[in-house]
């Protein structure tokens, strides 16, 4: 993994000095990461530019290792929009080999952005109350921690978060772009209020199902269950990268029974026999949640879809009556 890691960095620099010997080729200056940063990215620029995307299809940001077309799109650009280092693992060495005129933006350091601690050990209920009154301060910890107190990453799944992003980016666009601020401008306003309506629905949808106890395939979903005041009691994985031991089954298939969890969610990029195995011969349910948009199309309206499928799946599986 590192030496693939340093080869890719090599293949950026030697990108980035193949363009410096004539101009770009018209495309693109915006790249962005992810689907969900991409959509939202995609709205500020509405009637101005598409940005491109790194990470397509089902492929997971985790996980992701970056193609040749990849380093040169980055080589390419004005802007580069990541979340964070610890979700996007592939672009620490890739952006600090990039060239200096391609700006480099961490939208978890975004202004306004409130993060929540990653929780630890076997099952995480303890630490589902201290999530819901309060995060980390957003200069307290970062992803260059390794010491396992850097923040939970996929702080995208707060509207609230949303919209600091929406902000962060409409401020870095006009910057770059001054010619187009007043579009941008406009923009993130109206994505500004559509989140906020969006905020409003969820909430509606998801409150049937506020107490209900649930498992998640891996904890990446807490900042979605602290806005909206969910239960969640455990998670099966405790990293995306770390298949489950089979004493954490054992003890997660006793939890289920205890807890009377209504329901246990797959995710899509992993096998659904696992949760199908945990579950059975107990009254649970399962269902699938969908972090990271890996089965939607990227574009404006992939956040909305994206948020509105998560509370349509729990609802679905938890409330299934309501």
């Amino acid at each position: 993994m590192r030496s693939s890691m340093w080869q890719m960095a090599a293949l950026v620099c030697g990108l980035a000095a193949a363009g410096a010997a004539g101009p770009a080729a018209a495309q693109t200056k915006v790249v962005v990461s992810i689907k969900p940063l991409h959509s939202l990215v995609a709205g500020v620029m509405a009637g101005v530019g598409s940005p491109e995307l790194l990470v397509k299809g089902a492929a997971s940001p985790h996980t992701y290792a970056m193609k040749p077309s990849d380093a040169k799109a980055l080589n390419d650009a004005d802007l580069f929009f990541r979340m964070s280092e610890s979700i996007e693992p592939f672009t620490i060495r890739v952006a600090r080999a990039l060239p200096k005129h391609v700006t480099v933006v961490t939208l978890q350091d975004a202004p306004g952005m409130k993060l929540l601690p990653r929780r630890t050990g076997n099952t995480f209920e303890p630490h589902v109350q201290d999530a819901r009154e309060g995060g980390l301060n957003r200069h307290e910890h970062d992803d260059h921690d390794h010491d396992g107190k850097a923040p939970d990453g996929h702080a995208w799944l707060d509207p609230d978060n949303a919209k600091a992003m929406v902000a962060r980016i409409e401020q870095v666009l006009s910057s770059k772009y001054p010619a187009d601020a007043a579009a941008f401008q406009a923009n993130a306003q109206k994505l500004t209020a559509d989140l906020d309506a969006l905020a409003g629905r969820l909430q509606t949808k998801l409150k049937p199902v506020v107490g209900k106890p649930y498992i998640v395939f891996h904890d990446a979903f807490q900042y979605l269950e602290a806005r909206f005041d969910l239960n969640p009691v455990g998670s099966i994985s405790i990293s995306p990268d770390v298949a489950p031991s089979g004493k954490r089954l054992t003890d997660l298939r006793k939890k289920v029974v205890s807890l009377n969890a209504v329901c246990v969610f797959a995710e899509p990029q992993y096998d659904t026999r696992l949760v199908q195995n945990l579950v059975e011969g107990t009254t649970a349910r399962t269902g699938t949640l969908d972090a990271e948009a890996l089965a939607l199309e990227p574009g404006p309206d992939l956040y909305f879809a994206m948020m509105r499928r998560l509370a349509d799946d729990l609802k679905g599986c938890l409330a299934p009556q309501a």
